[in-house]
């Protein structure tokens, strides 16, 4: 490996293990202390405005519906997530943001603005270009990557 490709892996490592331990610490100094940066992600995957079944959220986590079921629990038991059942067939469950949930979805959207904000805020436009092209093309691969294992675990 080059000398490039391996201060990227590193800095790709760290990043990504950094605005996790940022997200954690920004939830547990504030005033969501009770909600872990699992159920966070999973107030995120719910959604502001339309309510999901539980099969759609656990596909955009990318998990099984009986690992997100153990994460609704806690959020409907914390006050963040209402579970509705459909009018038209019963056995259908949607979920949906409680007022507090969509509170923090809305605390938690601002953070990821602020911190994209503050990350690019000394760069040119034409640096932010490059980035963005960049990031675009790294974030293809892993989404090509993940298909591909997808496919292979059918």
């Amino acid at each position: 490996m080059s000398e490039n490709v391996i201060k990227i892996n590193q800095l790709l490592v760290e990043i990504f293990n950094d605005i996790l331990q940022i997200e954690q610490n920004s939830l547990k100094s504030g005033n969501f202390k009770d909600v872990s940066i699992t159920e966070m992600h999973t107030v995120e995957a719910v959604g502001m405005y339309e309510e999901r079944t539980t099969t759609e959220v656990a596909r955009v986590l990318r998990v099984t519906t009986g690992t997100l079921t153990i994460a609704v629990n806690n959020l409907v038991k914390k006050g963040y997530v209402d579970r509705v059942r459909s009018e038209e067939d019963r056995r259908v469950v949607r979920l949906k943001l409680t007022k507090r949930g969509k509170l923090l979805y809305r605390v938690h959207e601002k953070f990821h603005s602020d911190m994209v904000k503050n990350s690019v805020s000394g760069l040119q436009d034409d640096e932010e270009l490059i980035l963005l092209n960049a990031l675009t093309k790294v974030n293809a691969y892993f989404k090509e990557k993940y298909a591909l294992l997808e496919k292979e675990s059918d």
